[in-house]
Formats: C-alpha cells, sequence, structure tokens
C-alpha cells in the first residue's frame, strides 16, 4: 500500500473510533528545552498526557513529522533515516490496553491485510516489584496470537520512560512482522536483529508515576501513546526490500539519476541513499523556519546539506542541484504538510546559498590539505588528527582525503582517525542525551514564568521595533528565555532598555492571563498570532495578557504577570541571516 493511501487508511480508521485529527506540529519543539527537533508523534502531547485538558478531546490520531539525529551516520542502510513521518493514536484518560490493541490488531489484520501468523509481540517481563503485564499477553491470546507468537522481555525494549527522572511511565507491547524466514536460532525472537522480525508498531500503556525516590504508584489519568513509522510499514505493505525503495522515495531517487547521470544501483546506492534521506530532512526542517547556523537545530540543518553535498560529489556531480530535489520533496508532501509549499520560495532559496557556501568551504579545504602535504617532512602517512580536522573544520570527506593523498603517493592512518571520529561521535551522542536528559517540556515554575514572559518579550518587539516581527524560534531552560525572530540589524541600546521597561511595566501591573478555547478562524479573527499556523487544530487555546499580548499556545503560563516579578535582557547577537536572538530572565533584581 502506497504512503498517502496509507495515511488516509490510518487517519480514517480512527476517525471511526471516534478519534479527532490533530494536525501535525512543528519539528521544532514549542516551549520545550529538552530536545532540539520532535522526534516522536508524543512529544506536543506531553502536557495532555501529564493531564492538561486537550482541545478536541480525549480521543486523538494523526501523522507527524520527526527527525531524529542519533543515528546519522547509519543512514544509508536498508532502514536508518533522519526524518520519517509516525502515524499515532492517544487515548488521555479514555481507554487502555483491552481496546488499544483491538484497535491495532483490527487496523493490521482488516486494513493492510495482514495474517496472525505474520504478526509477533511483545509484553514486559517485570522489574522493580512491577509484576509482569500478563494481561497484555492474555489479550493478544483474545486475538487468536500463540504462546510462541508472545515474548516478554525487559525494561530496555518492553518499558517507555518517565522522560525525565520523573513522570509518567509504564510498559508497552510492541507489535512485529515476521517474515516468515526460520528462526537463526533457538532463541530467536523479536529482540534478535537476524532479520526475521521487523518492529511496525508500539503501544505504550502509561499507568504508573515514578518520583524522585525512584517509587511507583499507578496513575491517575492512565494513557495510550502509540506510533507506528510510515517509512517502514510502507517497506512491508509495498514488498520491498528497504525504506528507500518505496514509494516515498521513489521521485526523490528518480531525480537525483537525473542530475548526476548516474543509477541508484551497485556501488552508488548508499550515496543515493544519504543525499535522498538528507535533502527531504533539510526541505522539511527549513520549512518549520529553521536555517543553517553554528548550534542548536541550525547546525544539524547545515551538517545535512553538507554531507549531502559531500555524498553528490562522490555520484561525479559538483554543481548546485539542492534545490531541484527540494522542489521534489515540496511537491510530494505538500498537500500533506502545507508548510512546505507556503515555505518553497524560503526553502530554496536558504538551502541554495548553504550549498554555494559550503563548495567555497571546499576550496578552503583543499588549500589546507596541500599545506599538509607539504608539512609532511618525508612522512609516507597523514595522521588521524590532521585528517579528522579537516574532515570538522572544513567538512573533507575521509574518502576525498585517502585518494587525495593516494594521488600523492602517501596513505592516511585510518585507524587512527577513526578513533579520534569515535571519541567525537561519543561527545556529540553524550550532549544529545544530556538535553534529553532534563525530561520532556520542562513545566516547572521557572520555566512556565518564562514562557509568559516571552510572550510579553513578542509583544514588546512588535510593538516598539517592528510589528512585522515574528518568532523564528524559542528555547526555554529553569535559567532562561531564549528567543528568536526575524529582524536584519542589531538592536540599539535605547530599543533593549525600551523592551525591558515594556515587560517590567506589564509584570508591575500584575494583569491576569486568561485561557481561552475557540475555534481557530474565530482566534485569527481576534487578532491573535501563532507560531506556526499549520499545527493547531481546529478548536485552539489563546493566552490573552490583557490587551498586551494574544498568543495562540499549549501553556503553560503563570496566572497573573506579577508572578514574574522582573524582567532582565541578558544578551542580542545575531543567530543566523536575518533573525535576531536575545537571550533573558525573570526574578528580583
Amino acid at each position: 500500500m502506497e504512503a498517502q493511501k496509507l495515511r488516509e487508511e490510518f487517519i480514517n480508521f480512527f476517525k471511526s473510533k471516534n478519534h479527532a485529527q490533530i494536525p501535525s506540529a512543528s519539528l521544532v519543539p514549542e516551549n520545550d528545552p529538552t530536545v532540539l527537533f520532535t522526534t516522536a508523534g508524543m512529544h506536543p502531547l506531553v502536557p495532555y498526557l501529564l493531564g492538561q485538558k486537550h482541545p478536541m478531546g480525549n480521543r486523538l490520531c494523526d501523522y507527524q513529522k520527526c527527525v531524529r539525529t542519533g543515528d546519522i551516520d547509519e543512514v544509508g542502510d536498508y532502514s536508518h533515516l533522519t526524518f520519517f513521518e509516525m502515524l499515532g493514536n492517544w487515548s488521555l484518560g479514555d481507554y487502555f490496553k483491552k481496546e488499544s490493541i483491538a484497535f491495532s490488531y483490527e487496523f493490521l489484520t482488516k486494513h493492510l491485510g495482514f495474517t496472525n501468523d505474520q504478526l509477533a509481540v511483545t509484553a514486559f517481563a517485570g522489574e522493580d516489584n512491577i509484576p509482569r503485564d500478563d494481561e497484555t499477553a492474555e489479550i493478544w491470546k483474545s486475538h487468536g496470537l500463540r504462546d510462541d507468537q508472545i515474548f516478554f522481555y525487559g525494561r530496555e525494549d518492553n518499558w517507555w520512560g518517565p522522560a525525565g527522572l520523573t513522570g509518567p511511565c509504564g510498559p508497552d507491547t510492541e507489535i512485529f512482522f515476521d517474515n516468515g524466514k526460520p528462526k537463526c536460532s533457538e532463541n530467536c525472537g523479536p529482540s534478535c536483529h537476524c532479520g526475521k522480525y521487523t518492529e511496525i508498531w508500539n503501544n505504550v500503556f502509561m499507568q504508573y508515576f515514578k518520583d524522585d525516590k525512584g517509587n511507583f504508584s499507578p496513575l491517575a489519568q492512565k494513557n495510550v501513546d502509540t506510533g507506528m513509522g510510515l517509512e517502514r510499514i510502507c517497506c512491508i505493505t509495498e514488498g520491498k526490500g528497504s525504506v528507500y525503495d518505496t514509494s516515498l522515495f521513489a521521485g526523490i531517487i528518480g531525480k537525483i539519476e537525473e542530475i548526476s547521470g548516474k543509477k541508484y544501483e551497485g556501488e552508488y546506492v548508499r550515496d543515493f541513499r544519504i543525499v535522498a534521506d538528507h535533502l527531504r530532512a533539510a526541505t522539511f526542517i527549513l520549512g518549520d523556519g529553521v536555517v543553517p547556523a553554528k548550534i542548536g537545530q541550525g547546525y544539524i540543518l547545515r551538517r545535512l546539506i553538507r554531507r549531502a553535498s559531500r555524498y553528490m560529489s562522490k555520484l561525479g556531480y559538483d554543481g548546485v542541484f539542492m534545490e531541484k530535489v527540494c522542489q521534489v520533496v515540496i511537491d510530494q508532501y505538500g498537500v500533506n504538510y502545507p508548510e512546505l509549499i507556503r515555505e518553497r520560495d524560503n526553502i530554496c532559496a536558504a538551502i541554495t546559498a548553504e550549498e554555494e557556501k559550503f563548495q567555497r568551504t571546499l576550496t578552503k579545504g583543499l588549500r589546507r590539505f596541500n599545506e599538509m602535504i607539504a608539512e609532511t617532512n618525508g612522512s609516507t602517512v597523514l595522521d588521524g588528527e590532521q585528517v579528522f580536522r579537516l574532515y570538522d573544520t572544513f567538512g573533507f570527506p575521509v574518502e576525498l582525503t585517502a585518494e587525495l593523498a593516494a594521488e600523492k603517493g602517501l596513505k592516511v592512518d585510518m585507524e587512527d582517525f577513526q578513533n579520534r571520529f569515535r571519541t567525537h561521535q561519543e561527545k556529540s551522542r553524550a550532549g544529545a542525551d544530556q538535553i534529553f536528559k532534563g525530561g520532556l517540556a520542562d513545566h516547572s515554575e521557572e520555566t512556565t514564568k518564562l514562557h509568559t514572559a516571552t510572550h510579553l518579550l513578542n509583544a514588546a518587539l512588535r510593538k516598539l521595533i517592528d510589528p512585522d516581527i515574528r518568532q523564528k524560534g524559542s528555547n526555554i531552560t529553569a535559567e532562561r528565555l531564549r528567543f528568536d525572530f526575524n529582524f536584519d540589524r542589531k538592536l540599539t541600546p535605547e530599543e533593549l532598555k525600551a523592551i525591558e521597561d515594556f515587560v517590567n511595566d506589564a509584570i508591575k501591573a500584575d494583569i491576569p492571563v486568561v485561557c481561552t478555547e475557540m475555534p481557530i478562524d474565530e482566534a485569527k479573527a481576534s487578532g491573535a498570532i501563532g507560531v506556526f499556523d499549520n499545527k493547531y487544530g481546529s478548536i485552539v487555546k489563546v493566552y490573552t495578557i490583557g490587551d498586551i499580548s494574544a498568543e495562540l499556545c499549549g501553556g503553560p503560563h503563570v496566572t497573573h504577570t506579577g508572578e514574574l516579578q522582573g524582567f532582565k535582557i541578558k544578551k542580542e547577537e545575531s543567530s543566523a541571516a536575518g533573525v535576531r536572538r536575545i537571550k533573558a530572565v525573570v526574578g528580583k533584581f
């Protein structure tokens, strides 16, 4: 079944089960400092999983765009991707295990045509005084699955959360496609990586709360959170051996073939896949307002673009080409993600500018390579430190360095390079883990104050500096807020002082912060502003602060501005071309 039909089948099925469809949220998480990108369908729903009432009800479904970069170096095999879509359905304190499993089973067998013999499932084996999830196993048996199709695994495989040190958590049941191949050993099961089993769906049952002492207690509101990867399920239903061979990539890879003059086969397969994946991801990231930069989301975007450029060079093409591939992505996905069509010109301009910039960087890298050759002092081997510096500073592919060195009769110390590269990866992943460690959507008292301060800052900028200013991104931690906005020059000290005074006057006035639910058309007609219009459902929350600010937002916020006590700008700087950044704090000063 092709991708668009799959999306429609999934949404229509859950609508028939009284689920409301919600639109995909932005790839840039709103008011969440713990992740760079939205990595799962549940991220935008964290406040509601924690107990807030969702405007669309307590049964929801969607298809959500996601980006994960932890395995970027694995991209190019049969399954790893940086950008992917997640089909999801949720129960917010409504149905639980029995209904959730029944829905998944019915969709897989009645709508996608799976037979019982093609399925295998897992359940939680029990750990830390939490019993084995026999309830889940019995539900699966009621649908005809045999004991030898049900596997029990521990916390690493069949437990979700909490996202931080404390919070909601619980067991899950993962659903796998069994391709019918013989077992590789007596212990072969879904946790085995022999290729017999492919995970297609994960149903998480949030039924416990873990406190700061490590104790687990039953949750008052039990939730269900499920996710099914669109690319992976397409791969199975279309009978393909790789996600890159599905209908989702046919047009993109076809365009790369046309540009490069090479065929997607043989020695070029991995190169094609990397270029296709990275440019699809870059198109979506640009579509959500991110621009190439030295840190954060912008750094990941830059890395994807530059990596795509390098691998296109391996296909023998060194010209400017990316905008042509982006156009294919936009045309293919625009019907489901209209922000791509709306941002088409910005996407194409930004990716071309970055591509051209990198080509100039490559020229500098070649110059540095020649300097390295001159510094070898008779040695026939380039050490790993030099080669890694070329890679890290100039984005110079080690394969290109090795080829150029061979032409000079030199070798590259690949073992030394790989050791340094692994160390770099470990540091990067540790940094990513640290970002995630704080938990999803920190809703502490301090971050709640800073959310409200962000609305006041946005209002001040629009009133005092330029009414056309729009938020281009934000990041909030317990210590400070970071607010990015479109503007093409540095703010003067007098302007920064006026902004501070405006916000502090609003704080001193102790204005009520009022949340109202209303239809989105009514919200827009009232003058409320939203950062990512496409992500809102038909019913939205509008937070109003007197006559100063009215914004579509998921919250949370203080009840009165006086709770902020005071506001101080710590820094104003450039974030990217045409984008400025303000860092500020709240409290007594």
